[in-house]
């Protein structure tokens, strides 16, 4: 009968002498005079291995293995506990040297051998604690919206017309006609709060801007919401609160050895976050009063505004002039000038735009002939107008960008699996 597999990090729970079977891969082989020490890593940490027996094979690094032997009480051991009088077994050919040292504590590459050797950099455990990050807070996401009523839904990605926004967008080959990459789920999660009144979506968003910067990917990861039968915007950022909150909560429940290994400053959710109309945050950025939007060096004097005043990481900006947000943002009824719409600002950077939607199918007729649109390419979309769409709103957080908030990340490609930018297309 086979031995259980018993995970690195449920081996300090083992009985001294009992018999044990590691399954990871070889993360360090330090070959001393009378014997060898193995580390070996799996999913769960890092198990110490003691090998005496000189004619005993041991694999190179990166080489995945398994190991059973003797449970063996060393207080010098992870977890007290190593493994000793051990079979080795290799599960494949022998690996090749990687490309860094992955047994190091921290990783010197530089960005660029990081994301060419993604494969086997994502390996190291400080690497892999970022996406354990992202993990939790996609648990979080979900786990706080299905408590409350949503429904998870998928969209298309193929779409035939370019129209979400003035982004640029990816043009494809569609059986000899052009359709596009889609740059976002909202026409879609707009309609769908008249089937379910509550949605969300996980998926990629896909945006053609030739911007090279360190916070521009080419795809990312959008976590959508919509809900419908709201007042105003306000319940929208109401439940962007809790969502957050709830992302929070799964990273301390789901992702605590990531954050130690990381050791990272975990935000504090406010009961409410600290708001600001689009006006007040142009004085406190020391911005011109015409400014349309604002720029990095603002949102970065916001986020140290909140923090010196409120001591919070987070702070909403409502109110942003409706000329220059999407069309389907609503107009604040008492001065139509300013809309209802919002960025949340974390850590001095904007994580999430939304606003409440106009709703009637007037409206959306009269606003595409406002800004010189052709009705034609949003029929389908506006055309749903017309059977009773509820008041409705919604927000939309990148993934990525959360993450490299989390961590500190200088770099949005350092949190993210397999970048696409404006010069990369593999791995």
């Amino acid at each position: 009968m086979t031995t259980p597999r018993t995970l690195c990090a449920d081996l300090s729970s083992a009985t001294p002498g009992q018999t044990v079977r590691l399954q990871g891969w070889v993360h360090r082989r330090r070959e001393l005079a009378a014997l060898t020490f193995l580390v070996v890593r799996d999913r769960t940490g890092l198990a110490q291995v003691v090998v005496k027996d000189v004619d005993l094979a041991v694999p190179p690094e990166e080489t995945a293995v398994t190991v059973t032997g003797l449970a063996t009480a060393n207080p010098q051991a992870p977890g007290g506990i190593e493994v000793t009088s051990p079979v080795i077994e290799a599960l494949g050919d022998p690996a090749d040297t990687p490309p860094v040292e992955l047994w190091r504590p921290t990783l010197t590459a530089g960005l660029p051998t990081l994301l060419d050797q993604a494969a086997t950099t994502w390996r190291h455990p400080a690497q892999r604690a970022k996406w354990e990050l992202a993990a939790a807070s996609l648990q979080g996401f979900r786990s706080t919206l299905d408590a409350t009523g949503f429904t998870e839904v998928h969209s298309p990605k193929l779409v035939e017309s370019a129209t979400e926004s003035g982004a640029n967008v990816f043009e494809v080959d569609y059986f000899g006609r052009k359709a596009y990459l889609a740059q976002s789920p909202q026409f879609y999660k707009q309609v769908l709060v008249g089937v379910f009144e509550r949605v969300y979506e996980v998926g990629p968003v896909f945006r053609a801007e030739p911007h090279d910067t360190v916070r521009h990917l080419a795809q990312y990861t959008s976590l959508d919401v919509e809900l419908g039968f709201i007042e105003d915007h306000r319940e929208v950022v109401a439940c962007l609160r809790d969502v957050v909150a709830g992302m929070v909560a799964a990273i301390h429940e789901r992702a605590a050895s990531a954050v130690e290994r990381l050791a990272i400053d975990v935000p504090v959710v406010p009961e409410e976050f600290p708001v600001l109309h689009f006006r007040e945050a142009l004085e406190i950025a020391g911005a011109p009063a015409d400014e349309p939007d604002l720029a990095p060096a603002h949102e970065r004097a916001l986020g140290a505004w909140a923090k010196e005043e409120h001591g919070s990481d987070f702070v909403v900006v409502e109110g942003y002039p409706t000329a220059n947000r999407a069309f389907y943002s609503h107009p604040d009824p008492e001065d139509p000038h300013w809309s209802r719409s919002f960025d949340l600002i974390f850590r001095g950077t904007e994580l999430v735009s939304g606003a409440q939607r106009l709703h009637r199918y007037d409206d959306y007729v009269a606003t595409l002939a406002e800004r010189g649109y052709p009705l034609e390419p949003y029929a389908s979309y506006v055309d749903a107008f017309r059977r009773g769409i509820p008041p409705h709103g919604g927000f939309a957080i990148g993934l990525e960008r959360w993450t490299s908030r989390l961590t500190g990340s200088a770099n949005v490609r350092e949190v993210t699996l397999f970048p696409r930018d404006l010069h990369r297309l593999a791995p």
